[in-house]
């Protein structure tokens, strides 16, 4: 799929900017929302979005403020939904990527221009909504729509329609323009041509005056629905047969003073009509005529509401089409009904006269509708069920709602045994005598919600066999007694909801065996009235809502006996909201029986505690919602019988951390809520701990911006779980970065990137073998050297402190190639006949000491150093070592402590690897052997010199000496 990333500036974790200086960043997370139980359990892969959600296929950005199309969308959405934002244009690329869209919504915007081809990829669109944006002219901008279905326009400012407008649109079979400034159709004639499978045509408030046939003529071959409503029409002529499968059509709801002339020179014109609307209208009585007579043999639904004159004469005109059927006449200010008004209405089965202001009606006002099924009369002020209805022997449905009518008689409903549904709401009912409903045996639906019914009288003890639905909603009941629904025994929706019940006897619901749905919430029901027997007789209970009452348990000590614990079928408990003042205790078998619930839901009911034994008895729980409770603490052992569950809500409780997740079974939750607590930290393990999780609701929490939180940041970044609203989180710790959005945090610095230190080894590895390869080729002799006069250094100072005395007068360095010489020549003239001591290593070291030591130490223990100097003495280890101890010495000391014989003559650029051997050519003389040949006496002359002087270092000591050249 393709995501489109911007990225911006992001904040170091150790940088001292504050929230005003962050720069957001957006960027593809992963996040939706679904509403509290109905959230999908298999509902979609999964996105973060900045601007909007994604639920199941469905692009969720309404009302998100947006001024452009956002490019983070997954490109396999199905509809995308941008309603409510202040867009202003639409761009050629805005809807590249989504080839799957089916439904897209730009409705209530500000769009004002269409770049052409913005459409272009939208192949798979079917329906397109542009209402209520500020479009002025449409152009070739459908390119590409050649499977849409639908288009609605309206409300916008257009005034004019490209011919070639919806030339793509061959399948188009929806079309509004309702609400423009076309004021002719000629503006979109030209337009329409384009359109064979037209089917609806919207059309209203456009500014129409005249319609004449002729401007639709080859459009609407097919055209089955015709919306022109609210348009001031004066003249309305059908000059040729254009609507020939028209059915639907309406004219209505102007209210003009000018009446509207109706001209049909085509007989066949409207011959197929079937429902027809001329609210409002003014006609002519021949008029009137004259268009009745063209749907005299198709017309089966007629409204003429607000007709505000000749309402008798135009009853009369239609009644005596024989096909029609339904009749609506709202709106008229009928004060009463009298049996003339209706007279030749034989043929309609269903009656609407709501919103009259009847007051009054007459016996036999109904006495022309023998057939009569349907019959309204909402909104009126009847003061009493009218006498009228008893007539009505076929009658299915009657609604009396909001009327006057405040009790009822045992005959009011008499001979009305056909009756379905009975709507009686919203009236002054007080009271409801037990032989009210006698006579309705096969009544299905009762409506008397918002009524003044104090007491039920026994009125459901023995009737209404039949009756599957009753509705008592916003009454003044107080109690439920033993039996009072007793003879409802085929209801399976009951609803109380917001009456003042305070008492449920036990047998209550006696005789309730289909019962499915019952709705109790917003009462004052307390724990005593939900005793065991109170619910015992509904054995098929789907659904039981008791939220919003005044349930409180003190304990979670187990109950004597279980209240639900013969609902074995229940599938949906709600205790939400109760109102009892202190904490609230969830006895521990309070579920107990509930082997089918799937959904249990107790929001702020103010508990603090749930025992680790709650739900082992609902093993099939799937959504769980404990939101807005005092919750300090929640057992992992809690979610073990529960292994299904799929949704948990933990919104707004007192709970400090998610780790309970770590060892709670919760491996097939796909959705997690929690709202607005103080989780600050978000670990690995919690999140690992659910591995279905398919969206997760973190909106409102504290979070620690700091390295504790690397693992989220990085999660959110590559998670396919949906966390809402995660653009928006905040951190609150620590406080020089509170208010800072915690996607703008970098957390650069709180990870170690491996793959830049692999980088960085390889790299310095490289390098360093190249300069090894360059040291060794060009520099081998100088690093050695160096390297050895590291050591001698070392080594002089760990003895210049310690010094022996001189124990001999000089110590002789020698290669051992050169041995032979110094036993025949140097030996023999220094030791025998001068009477030197001088320390040689093969005699004087002391075994089983280091070399080095044992060198030094020698070195330090005799007044002077004799360096017999050969080129194998230059390229031997141990001797470039003694000669660099004794240097040291020398240099240190300040004292003439070496003396340098050559055994051969060694040309100064042979020197060069030695460079300390050179140093000390330039300052210091030497002996050289060759060089001594013709007078060996005065050369061993000149060494006893030598051996003799003690600190005169500066002094010339030889006669024969070698200067460097270079």
């Amino acid at each position: 799929m393709d995501l489109i990333v911007r990225l911006e500036p992001r904040l170091r974790l150790d940088s001292p900017m504050m929230e005003d200086d962050v720069v957001g960043i957006r960027r593809p997370l992963l996040f939706s929302f679904c509403f509290l139980f109905s959230w999908p359990l298999n509902s979609c892969v999964g996105f973060a979005l900045k601007d909007c959600r994604i639920s199941k296929d469905n692009a969720i950005c309404s009302a998100s403020k947006l001024r452009a199309v956002p490019g983070d969308i997954p490109a396999s959405v199905k509809t995308f939904d941008l309603a409510a934002n202040k867009i202003s244009q639409i761009r050629a690329g805005d809807f590249i990527n989504y080839t799957a869209l089916l439904q897209l919504d730009l409705k209530r915007n500000s769009i004002s221009q269409i770049e052409k081809g913005s459409f272009t990829s939208l192949r798979s669109l079917r329906k397109l909504n542009l209402n209520n944006n500020r479009l002025a002219q449409l152009g070739d901008v459908f390119g590409g729509l050649s499977n849409l279905t639908e288009l609605r326009l309206m409300s916008n400012d257009i005034t004019t329609v490209a011919p070639s407008s919806f030339q793509p649109l061959t399948n188009l079979t929806v079309l509004d323009l309702s609400f423009n400034k076309l004021k002719d159709l000629t503006k979109v004639h030209y337009a329409l041509q384009h359109l064979p499978n037209l089917q609806y045509l919207f059309i209203r408030k456009i500014g129409l005056t005249i319609f004449q046939s002729w401007e639709l003529t080859n459009s609407t071959v097919g055209l089955a629905y015709l919306d022109m409503s609210q348009n001031y029409i004066d003249v309305f002529s059908i000059s040729a047969d254009v609507f020939q499968n028209l059915t639907w059509l309406n004219i209505g709801g102007s209210q003009r003073k000018q009446k509207l002339s109706w001209k049909i020179d085509e007989p066949a014109g409207l011959s197929r009509v079937t429902t027809l609307d001329i609210s409002g209208l003014r006609l002519a009585q021949k008029d009137a005529r004259g268009l009745f007579q063209s749907l005299n043999f198709s017309l089966s639904t007629l409204r003429m509401n607000a007709m505000k004159s000749n309402l008798r004469e135009l009853l009369n005109m239609s009644c005596t089409i024989p096909t029609l059927t339904q009749l609506q006449i709202r709106c008229n200010t009928l004060r009463q009904v009298d049996s003339r008004l209706l007279r030749l209405c034989s043929s309609v089965t269903k009656l609407d006269l709501a919103d009259n202001c009847i007051q009054n009606m007459f016996n036999d006002s109904f006495r022309a509708l023998q057939g009569l099924k349907s019959l309204t009369l909402s909104q009126n002020r009847l003061s009493l069920v009218p006498p009228a209805v008893r007539n009505l022997t076929r009658l299915l449905e009657l609604d009396l709602s909001s009327n006057n009518i405040s009790s009822l008689g045992c005959q009011d409903f008499a001979d009305l045994g056909n009756l379905r549904v009975l709507g009686l709401d919203q009236n002054s009912i007080s009271t409801v005598n037990q032989c009210v409903f006698k006579d309705l045996t096969k009544l299905e639906v009762l409506k008397l919600q918002i009524n003044q019914i104090t007491e039920l009288n026994s009125a459901f003890k023995i009737y209404l066999p039949n009756l599957r639905q009753l509705k008592l909603d916003k009454n003044k009941l107080t109690a439920i007694r033993q039996g009072d629904f007793e003879g409802l025994r085929s209801i399976q929706n009951l609803s109380m909801q917001r009456n003042q019940l305070c008492k449920l006897e036990n047998g209550s619901f006696v005789g309730l065996t289909m019962l499915t749905d019952i709705l109790l919430q917003s009462n004052e029901i307390q724990e005593t009235d939900i005793t065991a027997g109170v619910f015992n007789d509904l054995i098929n209970l789907r659904k039981l809502s008791l939220l919003d009452n005044r349930i409180k348990y003190k304990s979670s000590s187990a109950l004597p006996s279980a209240p639900f614990s013969r609902l074995s079928r229940l599938e949906t408990l709600a205790m939400a909201g109760q109102h009892s003042r202190g904490r609230f205790q969830l006895p521990r078998n309070f579920l107990q029986g509930l082997t089918n619930l799937l959904i249990f839901d107790a929001r702020n009911v103010q508990l603090t505690s749930l025992h680790q034994d709650t739900f082992k008895y609902t093993p099939r729980l799937q959504k769980l919602d404990i939101s807005s409770n005092e919750l300090t603490d929640v057992s992992p052992r809690l979610f073990d019988p529960i292994q299904d569950l799929r949704s948990l809500y933990i919104s707004r409780t007192s709970l400090l951390s998610l780790d309970f997740l770590n060892e709670a079974n919760l491996t097939k939750l796909e959705f997690l809520q929690a709202r607005r607590n103080q989780y600050s930290v978000i670990t690995k393990e919690q999140m690992g701990a659910l591995p279905a999780l398919v969206y997760l609701d973190l909106q409102g929490n504290s979070f620690l911006c700091d390295c504790d939180n690397t693992w989220f940041l990085q999660w959110l970044n590559k998670t396919e779980t949906q966390v809402f609203d995660a653009y928006n989180f905040v951190c609150n710790y620590p406080q020089h970065l509170k208010g800072l959005k915690l996607l703008d945090l970098d957390v650069g610095s709180c990870s170690v990137d491996v793959e830049f230190i692999y980088f960085i080894s390889t790299t310095c590895a490289i390098l360093l073998f190249q300069l090894a390869a360059f040291t060794y080729h060009f520099l081998r002799w100088q690093l050695a050297y160096a390297y050895h006069l590291f050591l001698a250094l070392l080594y002089k100072r760990k003895f210049r402190n310690r010094q022996p005395e001189c124990l001999y007068d000089a110590f002789v360095s020698y290669n051992t190639h050169d041995e032979d010489w110094v036993f025949r020549e140097l030996l023999p003239k220094l030791e025998e006949e001068q009477g030197w001591k001088l320390c040689l290593h093969h005699r004087d070291f002391e075994p089983g000491k280091p070399i080095i030591d044992n060198i030094t130490q020698a070195i330090y223990a005799s007044r002077k150093t004799i360096c017999v100097i050969s080129r194998r003495y230059l390229e031997s280890e141990w001797c470039s070592r003694e000669i660099q101890v004794a240097s040291f010495r020398l240099f240190d000391e300040h004292k003439d402590v070496l003396i340098l014989v050559f055994l051969e003559d060694i040309p100064v650029w042979e020197l060069s690897p030695y460079y300390r051997m050179r140093k000390l050519l330039k300052k210091w003389t030497f002996l050289s052997w060759p060089r001594a040949a013709q007078c060996t006496d005065l050369f061993w002359e000149k060494l006893r010199q030598a051996l003799k002087t003690r600190d005169n270092v500066g002094g010339e000591l030889l006669l024969l000496t070698v200067k460097d050249s270079t």
